[in-house]
């Protein structure tokens, strides 16, 4: 895309959705921050992010960013906001669907049995509702023009989960079914030369990941001692970055429906994470980690 890029980052408020919000920024785009933490009130995470810091963190990087508060379970929410976008731009070229938010509700060792069913079920929403309601109202914006890209935010890419137990149900169902969004949007948006991928980011060294941990993105690597895997980790710009390549790749329709990784891309498009790597995580994990060999990271980043 030669003008400037359009988009609505749904998820913005930390992690990979303000990675992505970021770099996105960096490409010079105008990017619709939202998520429910932010005009003072804090969503049920009950943590500090904000999509007004992460609105400001894009209008630094290079591009405009522009928060709006708001809730990706309540249909009215949504549709003001596409309208909001559509008045203000009378476009949308870019929908990052990155909602998430059931950190805090999973019983990550728990049988579905023990599980509580209220919690899971609402992991089920915040994971899988949120995209479908935001896609079916922001898709008609977006498919006015030929050439929009819609970004499925996951973890695990389609091989990967088909042939792993993604530790909880509800985590695991959850997952597997944002890789299937990606895949099923891109056939209802080929015929409108759009296109639709599932994305995952490796190991993520979000806020609540390196607060996991007790270290910070300066002396991450203290966390090697409790998980010395943790070495492949990675920054959400990193995913992000990937994000951005596809948005700025005039032939990302090649990618159509299929499920993508942060390290994968890397490899294509050449973008690096802020150290200058090329973290592949899901090929360490698999090669590696979960083949029970000691952590080291040569060859992997």
């Amino acid at each position: 895309m030669s003008e400037q890029i359009i988009a609505l980052v749904a998820g913005a408020t930390r992690g990979a959705g303000r990675g992505v919000a970021v770099a996105l920024g960096e490409a010079g785009a105008t990017v619709y921050v939202t998520g429910r933490s932010g005009g003072g009130r804090r969503s049920e995470m009950d943590r500090p992010e904000t999509v007004e810091e992460t609105a400001e963190l894009v209008t630094a990087a290079g591009g405009r960013g522009i928060p709006v508060v708001v809730d990706h379970l309540e249909r009215e929410q949504v549709r003001a906001l596409v309208e909001r976008i559509d008045a203000e731009q009378g476009r949308l070229d870019v929908l990052v669907n990155d909602i998430w938010g059931g950190e805090l509700l999973t019983d990550w060792n728990a049988k579905v049995w023990e599980h509580s069913l209220d919690d899971g079920m609402r992991i089920l929403r915040l994971a899988v509702d949120t995209h479908i309601i935001t896609s079916h109202y922001a898709l008609p914006l977006l498919v006015r023009r030929p050439g929009g890209l819609v970004v499925e935010m996951t973890d695990g890419t389609a091989e990967y989960n088909a042939d792993h137990y993604r530790i909880s149900l509800f985590y695991d169902l959850a997952k597997v079914s944002v890789n299937r969004l990606g895949y099923a949007q891109a056939r209802e948006l080929a015929p409108f030369g759009a296109t639709a991928v599932s994305l995952t980011p490796g190991w993520l060294r979000s806020e609540l990941m390196l607060e996991h941990f007790g270290v910070t993105e300066e002396n991450w690597r203290d966390a090697l001692e409790k998980e010395p895997h943790f070495a492949i980790s990675e920054t959400p710009l990193f995913v992000g970055r990937a994000v951005a390549a596809l948005a700025t790749d005039p032939e990302r329709a090649r990618w159509n429906g299929q499920s993508l990784s942060s390290g994968g891309l890397a490899q294509v498009y050449g973008f690096t994470d802020v150290d200058g790597s090329r973290p592949d995580a899901w090929r360490y994990i698999v090669e590696v980690q979960d083949a029970g060999r000691p952590a080291d990271v040569t060859g992997y980043r």
